[in-house]
């Protein structure tokens, strides 16, 4: 077998052809991927060969057949085939040689190709900003689909004397193997077992390894496919010799051998290889063991498709990698399929977008670079997680205005995890929890709260207490209190009741105006004192560990109001001005609630201090920016303070604290004092003291959305009507509401870390003509010195020296 394998190699490198094959092969490789602007790795800014182990398959699927087709028909067609039969060595030995043959010629076509990834280690920002793991991962996946390729060019090529009839089998027989399965499973006859048909196929199982994880069911599929083709090779090649009977008996039970391999049995035994430097395909203990007990099934639809920007492509592949991870955990609940929604005629695709719109997906605009300049784009970054009866939406880009757009795309890959997981434990959840908003305070109106309240129904319980008319038993069915900007002060019983729940383990969140203010009033009056409500709290938060202070914040980091600039032709001529009293809340704590958020929308904002309270653990969660001043009681605001010119230096300040987390188990404010009037039954909490969790946040408005004036219907939370901009509002809200509902593990999933590779853009603008010369005619010029090489060792070898006369 080693004589076969030996002279198979050698006499491919001993033709030119072989060496034309394989330089083709790394020149439009090279090309393909360090000079073509829709492929190139240098066009695309990422320290990643991603690309790379994408498109390589399909070049194998002709490089492949190239090197495999004459390796029995060429024997066939020379005439020494049987000459190879008349030698000591079995038709086994013959296959496997040839086999392995193959499989060292693609591995030294691959090899030059480590340039490559030489060269992004260098261009990395900063150097060395690569995942060598993945890298490595991916070649490991890349050579195992190559044995698979060799394998049917060996049995192609045993069906023919013809070596050009021998390639044109294999190309077709490699393009069906790698894609045919997938495009098959498609069909809508096939829907029950698409997933099925897939694994049938090398691309589903190359997909998962080419990213940079080996599972064993991978492994032992790209084991058991060439073993299936050698021996069809096998008993091909042996049918002269063979009873038909025993050549299929010997079939079956290679078939049998190959089911067995690839029945899932071998997975309950090991776990999965992730390569990657950071892991980031590998699943939390949470989200495997939420997916494992699904007892119903789960369809996700990712809705980015279609050409992408680099930048979404991989949000694309990452959000595609999460539906197969959880998939592959889930025993088959889990379905996911991929949706263009900008397909068909404008009126369909105007139907299909208002549809998504309507079930809460907003669209993205892009401007993409072409030929002809830069052209706006439409996309949908979102996803629908659903069952039979419940559904929902799942917007996977983290906005962040202060984050370049790179980080932007990081973060949102980097909250994937989170994101499907609470959407799906959302969509399946059994008891829903009750989270109740308080009125009879003048809290704001179920209006104004319409998009608060119905974002958390996803799961969730949501209505509005009265307090006055709650008894003991209603209060402890209640997992959330939501005090929502009252006005009006609350009775001493409404705070026995709210101690009550929190003594009992309930949760609240706080948001609290302490300052009566509004532009509406402002703009009728032109100016306004700054007074304080007396919403009779102060005592109760004090025990706490709260103040919320009797002050308003002015930041430079603000949104925009509308004012009358003057007027022309009778017409009011109006332009957006900054306003320093609706700060912009830009999130720079780690916590989970708030990690990678964009800013919070608020208006006429205060601040809290924090005061010690024993067994109390206080984290700030927001705060202004560092250019802040802080208006205190008795002062006045005027509408004409938009027109001035705010001076950096006056402003400049430490940040002042919005919102603050408490968790512990709080105070009983009522100890040693007799009940409230009101309270019928009077209970006896000294004793009761259970852990609870507060949001505090000095502003009421975070919670509540504009209403459209013309049609009185609610915008989403956290939209300005003025700007037309989304802000991060309502995903702050979905936050803490989970984490407040002690689901710490599920939060916890927002803590994963994934770093951004980029390259480094000024190196590549200075040497990129340098580094395209290296990747696309280094490699070729490797192949020629080695070629030229073993040319020489080969005629000194085979070269005698005359014989000296006598």
């Amino acid at each position: 077998m080693l004589s076969i394998y030996k002279k198979e190699v050698s006499s491919y490198f001993n033709a030119l052809i072989g060496y034309l094959a394989i330089g083709l092969f790394l020149l439009i490789t090279g090309l393909l991927f360090w000079v073509f602007p829709e492929t190139s790795i240098l066009d695309n800014g990422y320290a990643t060969l991603e690309g790379f182990f994408s498109l390589t398959p399909y070049l194998f699927i002709f490089l492949i057949p190239a090197v495999t087709m004459r390796s029995i028909a060429g024997e066939k067609a020379d005439g020494t085939y049987d000459l190879l039969l008349s030698r000591p060595v079995t038709v086994k030995q013959i296959v496997l040689g040839k086999f392995l043959g193959g499989i060292t010629i693609t591995t030294l076509a691959i090899l030059p190709t480590i340039i490559y990834a030489i060269s992004v280690y260098f261009l990395a920002n900063p150097t060395g900003n690569i995942d060598i793991g993945a890298t490595v991962g991916s070649y490991i996946g890349l050579i195992l689909l190559g044995i698979g390729f060799v394998a049917i060019g060996l049995f192609c090529s045993s069906l023919s004397k013809n070596a050009i009839v021998s390639f044109l089998l294999a190309v077709f027989c490699s393009f069906i193997a790698f894609y045919g399965f997938d495009a098959v499973s498609q069909l809508s006859a096939l829907n029950s077992y698409e997933t099925f048909v897939k694994n049938i196929g090398f691309q589903e199982h190359y997909l998962a390894i080419s990213r940079g994880v080996l599972t064993v069911s991978d492994f032992l599929y790209f084991i058991s496919v060439p073993l299936f083709f050698l021996v069809l090779t096998v008993g091909h090649l042996r049918r002269r010799f063979n009873p038909r009977k025993k050549t299929f008996t010997y079939y079956g039970a290679t078939i049998a051998i190959v089911i067995l391999l690839n029945s899932g049995l071998m997975n309950s035994w090991f776990d999965r290889i992730d390569f990657t430097a950071d892991k980031r395909f590998t699943l939390t203990d949470t989200s495997k063991n939420i997916v494992q007990k699904l007892d119903k099934d789960i369809y996700i639809t990712i809705f980015l498709d279609g050409e992408l920007p680099s930048g979404f492509d991989r949000l694309k592949k990452a959000a595609i990698d999460m539906a197969s991870d959880l998939r592959s955990y889930s025993n088959g609940r889990i379905k996911f399929n991929i949706l263009n929604p900008l397909t068909g005629t404008p009126a369909e695709q105007q139907e299909f977008t208002q549809a998504l719109v309507g079930r809460g997906l907003y669209p993205t605009n892009l401007s993409v670079k072409s030929e002809s300049g830069f052209n706006q784009k439409m996309i949908f970054p979102g996803a629908i997680i659903s069952t039979e009866d419940r559904e929902i939406a799942l917007n996977l880009l983290q906005n962040r205005s202060s984050a370049s757009p790179e980080q932007i795309l990081n973060n949102s890959i980097q909250n994937l995890e989170y994101a499907f997981i609470s959407a799906i434990t959302k969509v399946t959840k059994k008891d829903f929890p009750y989270i109740g908003f308080t009125e009879g305070h003048g809290e704001a109106t179920d209006l104004h709260l319409y998009d608060a309240m119905h974002s958390l129904m996803n799961g969730n319980e949501v209505g509005r207490i009265l307090l006055d008319s709650l008894d003991y038993e209603g209060l402890k069915k209640l997992d959330i209190m939501v005090i929502a900007k009252p006005v009006k002060a609350f009775s001493e019983s409404d705070k026995y009741k709210i101690d009550y729940f929190i003594r009992n383990g309930g949760n609240v969140i706080w948001a609290i105006d302490q300052i009566d203010a509004s532009l509406d009033q402002l703009r009728a009056t032109g100016e306004q004192p700054i007074i304080g409500r007396q919403l009779n709290l102060d005592d109760q938060l004090f025990l706490y560990g709260l103040r919320f202070n009797y002050n308003l914040i002015a930041d430079m980091n603000c949104g925009q109001i509308p004012i009358s600039v003057g007027n022309v032709g009778g017409q009011s001529q109006i332009e957006l001005a900054p306003w320093l009293f609706y700060p912009i809340l830009m999130p720079v704590s780690t916590n989970p609630i708030v990690k990678n958020l964009d800013g919070i929308r608020t208006e006429f904002t205060g601040t809290i201090d924090t005061i010690e309270a024993k067994g109390i653990k206080k984290e700030i969660i927001l705060q202004s920016s560092p250019f802040t001043r802080i208006l205190s009681t008795p002062a006045t605001i005027s509408l004409q303070m938009v027109e001035e010119q705010p001076d950096p230096a006056r402003f400049k300040s430490n940040p002042a604290t919005v919102a603050v987390l408490l968790q512990g188990k709080f105070p009983y404010i009522f100890e040693n004092r007799p009940a409230p009037a009101g309270i019928q039954n009077p209970a006896d909490l000294s004793s009761v003291s259970k852990p609870a969790k507060m949001l505090a946040i000095a502003d009421g408005d975070w919670l509540i959305n504009q209403v459209n004036t013309s049609d009185q219907s609610p915008f989403p939370l956290g939209w300005d009507r003025y700007t037309n901009q989304q802000f991060a509002n309502k995903t702050f809200l979905e936050n803490a509401v989970d984490y407040l509902l002690n689901d710490t593990s599920l939060i916890s999933l927002r803590n994963r870390e994934i770093k951004l590779r980029m390259l480094d853009q000024a190196l590549v603008r200075k040497d990129k003509l340098q580094w395209q010369f290296i990747n696309v005619v280094l490699p070729v010029v490797i192949l020629f010195l080695a070629g030229l090489l073993q040319q020489l060792l080969r005629k000194r070898k085979y070269t005698k020296k005359a014989a000296p006369s006598i």
